[in-house]
């Protein structure tokens, strides 16, 4: 596994009131919805990227403003009519 450094100024940590565990977890979940949102990884790859079980994940991007499910609007039209 790769590891990534990341310098936050003390300042940071004050003002979320967070420890550093807390904001490297919180950094990780908020990159990997954000990577998700943009199509760019799966939602399981993105649950690894976050740490989280993959359910975890899809309920968490609500929390984001994220669609856990990504149609278009003809997808959304035959997944209407087959219901």
């Amino acid at each position: 596994m790769s590891e990534i450094t990341l310098s936050i100024p003390d300042e940071t940590l004050l003002a979320l009131k967070v420890n550093p565990d807390q904001l490297g977890a919180e950094l990780r979940l908020a990159a990997a919805v954000k990577l998700y949102e943009l199509g760019r990884m799966s939602s399981g790859a993105a649950a690894k990227l976050a740490g989280v079980p993959r359910t975890v994940f899809l309920m968490r991007l609500a929390d984001y403003g994220v669609d856990t499910f990504k149609l278009t609007e003809q997808e959304l039209r035959e997944e209407t009519r087959l219901a």
